[in-house]
């Protein structure tokens, strides 16, 4: 006799940061197609140069992802930096951050992702305070025009950067309307040894996602995840998953464990943009459905 059981349902859902390699032709709304057809379900739009979608460009990538029930989110350029040491610097840096978030609302995303900032060499408390002034008042102007999005600030894998796990998490907790984008490789990077990996750093990572952010946070989650290399002082580049040691299949083990629900976005460098995302995609269903973490079956 045929299982009849129902298949587990699948809380997070997958997809690439960045048009996949393999999209036939250009433009956004081919690669959320194209996302549909390999069997992902989100596309993170990277605009991490600049932003350039006109209106109309909007209009149609918006109109692909409602066709093909594929969600979108926006990385935002790479050139934010909401601790810049000049007023001019500051400007442009607020307002590439606006930009992506206005240009991307229309698009038909809400997720922001951003790289939040640099210490300069300042006490992180001070930038911690800096850094939160900015975003409430970046919040605040997207509001009043009435862009309705989730300012994402992104877990950075360098130590010299702000971003680590506590400090976006303390801000998720005193600013409503920001969730950290939590991206694993970076944090497995930060620690300079790769100490951060396995299954109890994983569960205690989204322990403390719970303990503080509740289900705003444990079931609306942004992630990005990919093989990477670092050093002492962390990140290097990300490299391909067969090429790399950050245990993602025990990742999936703790997301399966806390019944997490949301988004895994792959950054992973060509040509493994596309496989190491369903590999982890098929990971994921594995450990859902009972699998055994060790062998060859993925």
């Amino acid at each position: 006799m045929p299982d009849k059981t129902p298949a587990p349902q699948e809380l997070i859902h997958f997809g690439t940061v960045g048009s996949p390699q393999t999209t036939p032709t250009s433009g956004t709304p081919a690669a959320v197609e194209h996302t549909r057809l390999l069997g992902l379900d989100h596309l993170e739009i990277a605009w991490v140069r600049s932003v350039t979608a006109t209106d109309k460009t909007c209009a149609e990538i918006k109109a692909a992802a409602n066709q093909y029930h594929v969600t979108l989110s926006i990385h935002a350029p790479y050139f934010i930096n909401l601790n810049s040491q000049t007023a001019e610097l500051m400007r442009n840096s607020d307002e590439r951050l606006l930009k992506a978030a206005r240009t991307g609302y229309l698009a038909g995303a809400r997720d922001i992702v951003f790289h939040p900032g640099s210490y300069h060499e300042q006490p992180p408390e001070q930038v911690y305070e800096r850094v939160k002034e900015k975003v409430i008042e970046i919040r605040d102007i997207l509001r009043s025009e009435g862009v309705d999005v989730i300012l994402r600030p992104e877990t950075m894998g360098k130590t010299a950067v702000f971003g680590t796990l506590d400090e976006l998490v303390q801000l998720a907790r005193e600013v409503d309307g920001v969730l950290p984008c939590i991206d694993w490789a970076h944090l497995h990077a930060r620690s300079g040894d790769g100490s951060f990996n396995g299954y109890d750093d994983f569960a205690a990572t989204l322990q403390k996602v719970k303990d503080n952010l509740g289900d705003r946070g444990l079931k609306h989650l942004h992630c990005h995840l990919s093989g990477i290399e670092y050093t002492a002082k962390g990140e290097k580049r990300h490299i391909p998953l067969n090429q790399a040691d950050i245990l993602y299949r025990e990742l999936m083990q703790a997301l399966v464990d806390f019944e997490a629900a949301g988004v895994i976005a792959v950054e992973a460098p060509e040509p493994f943009h596309v496989s190491d995302c369903l590999t982890i995609q098929a990971t994921y269903r594995h450990v859902l459905r009972g699998g055994e973490l060790s062998g060859g079956d993925y």
